[in-house]
């Protein structure tokens, strides 16, 4: 039986940034996209509240690392939806300017 480092090509993530990036992002999307059955919704707000206190604790360059990130991913992304939520993200999460 493989072992799945040895199925998962090591070029799907060039660093751990970019793959802890990508894990952020789709817990962030599922906790989102969540219905109030699937996930209580003042539960949901907790966790991307804490998402934005946590990211606005990054140095300069960590956030500039982050958004540069979120950018390589959006261009990537085929799904309209989930792109959108990529290029929002910054803005959204408190990265940038203009919070909102």
């Amino acid at each position: 039986m493989a072992i799945w480092w040895e199925i998962v090509p090591m070029t799907l993530y060039p660093s751990l940034t970019r793959a802890l990036a990508e894990a952020l992002v789709n817990v962030l999307w599922f906790v989102e996209g969540s219905e109030d059955e699937q996930m209580d919704p003042d539960d949901a707000v907790k966790v991307l509240e804490g998402v934005a206190h946590l990211v606005t604790q990054l140095s300069s360059g960590q956030r500039s690392e982050l958004i540069d990130l979120l950018g390589s991913m959006a261009a990537e992304e085929a799904d309209p939806s989930r792109r959108a939520f990529l290029e929002g993200f910054p803005r959204g999460f408190g990265l940038v300017e203009g919070i909102g």
